[in-house]
């Protein structure tokens, strides 16, 4: 099959480049720079609809995963990466007759700030949804889903929070907070959260690319993760050991976590062109405080795929890289 993967300079990305390539797909990656893959590349804004497509010209399928995905950030560039670059790949898909395209969101597009305990894939809700991010990730999968028909089947895949070996913004962030002292446990670091170890959600991706088709899965939004909810205090703590830091210990109460991340959100509105996420935000102590974890049978009687690599499994192997000279030790 030839594939166009969008976003492959990201960690999912690019492993899912990687792994459609490897099984013998004739694969194209397009981001805006580098990814050093190997494969066949196009350097390009995806919210270019000219340079979209040329790139996706000649495919039949297509893979799409660049995004904005900072915590802040001005809206216009979350609109015109996320929402404008689904609608010009989108777009391009319609024009060249691509056949499959399935469309990497988020399970925050359905998140209102409530704890979500089994939850399944609710509906993009981008008037609801937390954030720059969430609200224009919501937009872009209804996006989309509304493409979806006999000449072009889509599918809308939500992995929730990936990680793994080579992740350098949640796992590095982590480790760098944790290692510097500045990693606190909102509340009782109790609630339970879902994370979807990396190789499980390239699995997950391929497997919807492979049954995506007008007459098999399609017009449906599937959240991905490994099913093994945890508390937070665990999950933070086994990134940090594996980076070689200590394991968060003070714990903050959220109505305080909350009032400082709304006083550092103002600070940070002074910091003109500054594009750096806040140490803290109102957001982040959401999702630290907050439980997400999701019922997968869904999921994974659409794919027909389950979880290779267990939690403890991912803790081990990101150790292990960690141990071997994986980046974020100092």
């Amino acid at each position: 099959m030839k594939v166009l993967v969008t976003g492959a300079s990201g960690m999912l990305g690019g492993a899912t480049a990687r792994a459609l390539a490897d099984r013998g797909d004739d694969v194209t990656v397009l981001q805006r720079r580098p990814a050093g893959l190997g494969l066949r590349e196009v350097q390009a804004d995806v919210a270019d609809p000219a340079a979209v497509l040329r790139a996706v010209d000649g495919h039949e399928a297509v893979v799409h995963l660049a995004a904005k995905v900072n915590i802040t950030g001005a809206w216009a560039d979350y609109a015109r990466i996320n929402i404008d670059g689904t609608r010009a790949v989108v777009d391009a898909c319609r024009r060249t007759g691509v056949a499959r395209l399935v469309d990497v969101s988020s399970p925050s597009v359905a998140h209102a700030g409530r704890s979500l305990v089994g939850a399944g894939a609710g509906p993009a809700d981008p008037d609801a949804a937390r954030g720059p991010y969430a609200r224009s990730k919501a937009a872009a999968e209804l996006l989309a889903l509304a493409a979806d028909g006999p000449a072009l089947a889509v599918v809308a895949v939500r992995p929730h929070l990936v990680w793994g070996p080579g992740d350098t913004q949640l796992v590095a962030r982590i480790v760098r907070r944790a290692r510097q002292g500045r990693l606190p446990l909102m509340g009782a670091g109790a609630v339970l959260v879902d994370t979807t170890y990396v190789d499980n959600a390239v699995d997950a991706l391929v497997a919807a690319l492979d049954r995506c088709r007008p007459d098999g899965l399609h017009g449906e939004a599937l959240v991905v993760s490994n099913g093994e909810p945890r508390p937070i205090a665990e999950v933070l703590g086994a990134w940090a050991e594996a980076g070689g830091a200590p394991r968060p210990g003070r714990h903050v109460p959220v109505p305080l976590a909350l009032a400082a991340g709304a006083v550092t959100e103002a600070l940070w509105a002074l910091r003109p062109g500054d594009d750096a996420d806040p140490p803290l935000n109102r957001f982040l102590v959401e999702q630290l405080s907050t439980a997400h974890w999701f019922d997968q049978r869904r999921t994974r009687e659409a794919l027909g795929w389950r979880p290779a690599v267990s939690l403890d499994e991912g803790f081990a192997r990101l150790a292990r890289w960690y141990a071997e000279g994986g980046p974020g030790r100092s």
